[in-house]
């Protein structure tokens, strides 16, 4: 690969990791999630699970997009050839891939929620407005099949255009700016809710840890939101890994970027809890969480109006830097597979997502009910989509672990560390042991068919099965 197909400076990366990882899964996803399970003790679940798990996957990840300089699908091409290895492992990039591909056909449509509410905010609409007024405005919003196309359409051409002008002018051009922005915008919403809000109920339910309260179920949610907040199994961060220099530390940049998406994750439910609370609301409110019970809480609250459209100007953005790392790994692909133009296998791979997202935008009108994936699997087609995604993201990050760990060469994942023994020999038990198994918990509990009371019997089958491969390869590496 090219000099030009490498980060300009070894800090973006950094950048570029961090903006996939900052999205609806900060801003819409962990605070709900938190909501529901209790506040403090998952999110002290939360934070276990990235430390001995997402950071492990995050740096087998990133190794595996450097070592193949390549694309997710012809960069596990490229390492099983020249490593003489299975050619199954290379299902490693194609689920990849699929995963970011679906994944923004649905991220498109939801974030142009946010689209809509900054609108209303700015507006004024929903100043003074009730619960049930607020309510009422997030149904007729679903329930309008052209105003989720308008914004659908809109956010994901956005995402594209950034893609298509290329890796320094387009990604790295717009991080440069999207990032600080970000930042910035999140900090003015979060010393505005500590002024408005009731910081101090916020600050008690997210930092008392109380771990008898939190159900297994909550549990797994917790470790579940700690794989999926940092990107990983969507091909997003093989593909940028891919442009990032040799001489960056893998592992600095790996703790950094759990560091910073925890720190946003973190300010974020602050600022919306204190804002929730504020206004004597409940914190278990699921996925309306943000769509319906913070803009209640801005509708009652001093000069809401405006820093509710701040908000939702910040949501946008983070959902845009989340939005462009999706586009990456499959018009990457089509750049290297077909030789495609970049504005080509762009504008391809964009019109292709569009299209699958009018699944989703007519999942929640026109298609609610009575489809075919409602009689066959009591299910939209939304949550069809999701539901596959919540399987190949698991499932991937659960073989790019396996892989890094048992098949890749020492030689090869030693020189691309760069580090100690001694870390190395922590982070090989990690993804080889700790990792999958963990991964194996999440990946179950998205199965609806296994029952509760199967779930440990096939856990231990799963593990079984993924150990003995390892010590297969591991021998193979011996003999060889």
């Amino acid at each position: 690969m090219s000099s030009r197909n490498i980060w300009t400076h070894k800090g973006t990366f950094l950048l570029a990791a961090v903006g996939s990882a900052v999205g609806l899964g900060n801003l819409w996803r962990f605070p709900y999630l938190t909501g529901e399970n209790g506040g403090g003790a998952f999110i002290l679940v939360y934070a276990m699970t990235i430390a001995i798990v997402g950071i492990p996957i995050l740096i087998a990840e990133t190794l595996i997009g450097r070592a193949s300089r390549r694309s997710p699908i012809m960069g596990m091409k490229h390492l099983t050839e020249s490593q003489g290895l299975n050619n199954a492992w290379r299902s490693i990039g194609w689920m990849g891939a699929a995963a970011a591909f679906i994944i923004l056909s649905f991220y498109s449509v939801i974030a142009g929620w946010a689209v809509h509410y900054t609108g209303l905010m700015f507006s004024g609409s929903l100043a003074g407005a009730d619960a049930e007024a607020i309510g009422a405005s997030f149904d007729n919003l679903l329930a309008s099949p052209v105003l989720l196309l308008i914004y659908h359409t809109l956010f994901i051409v956005g995402s594209g255009l950034i893609v298509g002008m290329g890796i320094h002018k387009g990604i790295e051009g717009s991080l440069r700016f999207l990032m600080p922005s970000l930042f910035l915008i999140l900090l003015i919403v979060l010393v505005y809710s500590l002024m408005v809000g009731d910081a101090a109920a916020a600050f008690s339910f997210l930092f008392t840890f109380n771990l008898q309260d939190l159900s297994l179920e909550g549990w797994l949610e917790a470790m579940g939101q700690s794989f999926f907040t940092l990107s990983l199994g969507m091909g997003a961060i093989m593909a940028y890994g891919a442009y990032m220099s040799g001489e960056a530390s893998l592992t600095r940049t790996a703790f950094a970027i759990a560091l910073v998406d925890t720190v946003v994750a973190l300010m974020a439910g602050v600022a919306i809890f204190a804002l929730v609370f504020g206004s004597g609301l409940e914190a278990a409110q699921g996925p309306g969480l943000m769509f319906v019970t913070l803009p209640i809480a801005f509708a009652q609250l001093p000069g809401g109006s405006i820093l509710g459209g701040v908000f939702f100007v910040l949501v946008i953005g983070a959902a845009l830097t989340s939005a462009i790392s999706l586009v990456e790994p499959v018009a990457a692909w089509l750049v290297e597979r077909f030789g495609f133009s970049r504005p080509k296998a762009v504008a391809l791979m964009v019109a292709l997502c569009w299209l699958l997202g009018l699944v989703t935008v007519f999942s929640f009108n026109l298609w609610s009910e009575g489809t075919i994936t409602h009689q066959l699997f009591d299910r939209s087609p939304f949550d069809v989509l999701e539901f596959i995604t919540n399987i190949l993201m698991p499932l991937g990050g659960l073989l790019i672990a396996l892989f890094a760990g048992w098949a890749l060469s020492r030689d090869a994942v030693i020189r691309e560390m760069g580090t100690n023994t001694g870390w190395f020999s922590i982070w090989q038990f990690l993804v080889r042991f700790i990792a999958p198994t963990a991964v194996a918990f999440v990946f179950l509990r998205t199965i609806p068919q296994i029952e509760g009371n199967l779930r440990p019997a096939v856990l231990a089958v799963l593990m079984i099965v993924a150990f003995s491969v390892g010590r297969r390869l591991l021998a193979r590496r011996r003999i060889g």
